[in-house]
């Protein structure tokens, strides 16, 4: 794609509003990297707008949330998302020490070193990857199918994970088939983006429809009004270093981390932040350096899995074959009929183009989030806190899903969509993680016709 002056500036406009929306949405407790990334990229690709200025929203969208959703963490001790949740533990023993400051400037600049390291890395792995891409791209549903039953082996409940496969593949082609017999869509036509929707936010509509009986509300632990404490704090001058933040050892760690959230993008993120994160830090006595040490070292690997995740599947082969392009970054591969899997971001973009891209996305989100996050993390942490309510987002989220699911295949199709929620959140709650239901998705129609 031949780069302007225009589409730059397209670019640029994309990445900053990316970065403060999920600055924001980063800092609110609770939000789940999927359900809030997924819906807004598939708006965004059936918008129309350009591949090179969606693909430049979703890395500074990455960096920013990734960035951020440490700060609630160390503050009140509640997970900004999914990632963040195996850091609780060790940002508490700084809280309690009396230095959720420092936990948030380590989180943060681990962060930066996450970013740092994996951009270029990223690029120089998935331009090794790419010659293989094409034969890879031949056995694309072996390899989802072999993708779920990988994802399923590494879970806890893995034997649940595994049967669910097949059930939920037939569920799948079952909805699909039903709308081409009753002629809602047409036969050249697969549903794809709301099922994709529908798994994404189905813990959520689960907890609804169980809220619609007067035993479980009752049941519900009752709480009053909240109090969070801030302590004020003195703002700093000029812009912060993370080199300067973190030590020698905690730059060290936070790199080799980093490296290997690269080498293991196919890997569960969240399985490989909670293994990396004791393991470094293990024969560490002091439970204030140890807990500094782990902090910043998880937010690195977690913020460098995530740009791996996404850029090297991206770019080498086409086919969303790790837990955060089946997840986050679904729509960069698969948004129907803008994007398929045989014509998508890949396809599209030149090598020159994807490095564009994301040195633009992760420079605009570093320069911005980093600062703000060292400096007025507390102040924005008590906004968000104070006046965007968790509830009002995931509203919103689901409002995305139920409308795409009406452009998709009409009225019966939001029936169809919360049935696909509902089983994806059961089985979610059962310990089937994302990944094995997105590759499922994937690999249902293939899957279905070898039992008929």
């Amino acid at each position: 794609m031949e780069l302007d002056l225009l589409l730059i500036l397209q670019m640029v406009t994309a990445s900053l509003i990316g970065t403060i929306v999920y600055t924001l949405i980063g800092i609110a407790p609770g939000t789940d990297e999927t359900a809030v990334l997924a819906p807004v990229t598939m708006v965004l690709v059936l918008t129309g707008f350009e591949p090179i200025v969606i693909l430049t929203f979703f890395i500074s969208a990455i960096v920013a949330k990734k960035l951020t959703d440490s700060i609630p963490v160390a503050i009140a001790g509640i997970p900004g998302g999914v990632m963040s949740a195996p850091m609780v533990e060790h940002a508490m023993v700084l809280k309690k020490h009396g230095m959720p400051e420092m936990s948030i400037r380590k989180m943060a600049s681990g962060s930066v070193i996450g970013t740092i390291i994996a951009v270029p890395l990223s690029l120089l792995l998935a331009n090794f990857i790419l010659p293989f891409g094409d034969t890879l791209s031949q056995y694309a549903n072996q390899v989802f199918l072999g993708g779920a039953i990988f994802l399923a082996l590494m879970t806890k409940n893995r034997w649940f994970a595994l049967l669910s496969i097949i059930p939920f593949a037939f569920l799948i082609q079952g909805l699909r088939h039903l709308y081409w017999e009753i002629g809602v869509v047409p036969e050249d036509k697969t549903v794809f983006t709301s099922f994709f929707l529908g798994i994404t936010v189905g813990p959520v509509i689960l907890k609804l429809v169980e809220l619609l009986r007067r035993k479980v509300r009752e049941n519900l632990p009752k709480y009053g009004i909240k109090e969070i404490t801030l302590t004020k704090r003195k703002v700093e001058k000029g812009f912060p270093n993370p080199f300067k933040i973190l030590d020698k050892k905690e730059v060290g760690t936070s790199s080799l981390a980093s490296l290997f959230g690269v080498l293991t993008f196919f890997m569960s993120p969240v399985g490989m932040t909670i293994f990396l994160g004791e393991t470094l830090t293990s024969r560490i006595k002091d439970p204030v350096k140890r807990a500094a040490r782990a902090v910043s070292s998880m937010d690195g690997l977690t913020n460098a899995a995530y740009i791996a995740g996404t850029l090297i599947p991206l770019i080498a082969i086409g086919l969303p074959l790790s837990p955060t392009a089946i997840g986050p970054g679904g729509a960069l591969f698969n948004a129907p009929p803008v994007f398929t899997p045989e014509n998508n971001i890949h396809h599209m973009l030149t090598m020159g183009d994807f490095v564009v891209a994301t040195i633009i996305g992760s420079v605009v989100a570093i320069s911005i989030t980093f600062y703000i996050t060292i400096k007025y993390a507390q102040q924005i942490c008590g906004f968000v806190f104070k006046y965007i309510p968790h509830e009002a987002m995931l509203g919103l989220f689901i409002g995305l899903v139920l409308m795409l699911s009406y452009m998709d295949a009409g009225i019966i199709n939001i029936f169809g969509v919360l049935l696909v929620g509902l089983v994806a959140g059961f089985l979610h709650r059962k310990g089937v993680n994302y990944g094995v239901q997105f590759m499922t998705l994937y690999a249902a129609p293939w899957l279905v016709s070898l039992f008929f």
